[in-house]
């Protein structure tokens, strides 16, 4: 199988995680950009700021957390971004997943799931049938996602979350870690606790 040429946007922990599961795939890492001072893994180190004439044949994965700084560098992007999966992952084959997004270590994706672009799937996280992920959406570790879930562009679903079945979340709307989600979320909502309540509407500025 041919080897892949990876560049990474962003060099923080976000970056170690991305990076591991590049290499564990076989593929290459050939530059990681970040302005500070930083190694992802032994043998990678930042080289400063995005530059889009780098590289032209390798592909980008915007290695960072926050949802709304992937949605910014997307906007920027130059190159062609790809899908990495952590070997150990479970993806149904009738799933579609869109450009940029990471599926990490332990994870596992059912049947007809839909998956935005640059979307982190994160460590151990369970996204059930028919589940629709907008892009630049971060389900954090441990999350699961029941059946016919919808979740918006720009939302956090924070670690050990569980969204039951039918479930709607707005757009950039934050889960905080263990809630237990019954009703719909608004747009902006941010919701804690179990059952989960809204605890404030944040604007919606992007």
């Amino acid at each position: 199988m041919a080897t892949t040429d990876y560049i990474l946007i962003g060099g923080g922990d976000q970056a170690k995680v991305t990076a591991e599961i590049i290499l564990q795939q076989g593929d290459r890492i050939v530059a990681v950009y970040d302005r500070r001072p930083c190694e992802p893994l032994p043998g990678l180190v930042s080289i400063g700021d995005y530059d889009n004439t780098q590289f032209p044949d390798a592909k980008a994965i915007i290695s960072i957390g926050g949802n709304i700084y992937r949605k910014n560098y997307a906007g920027k992007l130059n190159h062609t971004s790809g899908v990495i999966s952590h070997p150990s992952v479970i993806i149904s084959p009738s799933a579609v997943i869109g450009s940029g997004s990471v599926v990490m270590q332990g994870s596992m994706i059912q049947t007809l799931v839909k998956i935005g672009s640059h979307v982190i799937i994160n460590t151990r996280s369970s996204v059930d049938h028919d589940c629709e992920i907008g892009d630049f959406v971060h389900i954090a570790p441990g999350a699961v996602l029941c059946g016919r879930v919808t979740v918006g562009e720009g939302t956090l679903i924070g670690a050990g979350a569980v969204l039951l079945p039918g479930v709607r979340i707005g757009r950039w709307a934050q889960v905080s870690a263990g809630a237990v989600v019954f009703r719909d979320v608004q747009d902006g909502g941010v919701v804690i606790g179990n059952p989960a309540r809204v605890i404030k509407v944040e604007s919606l500025s992007q």
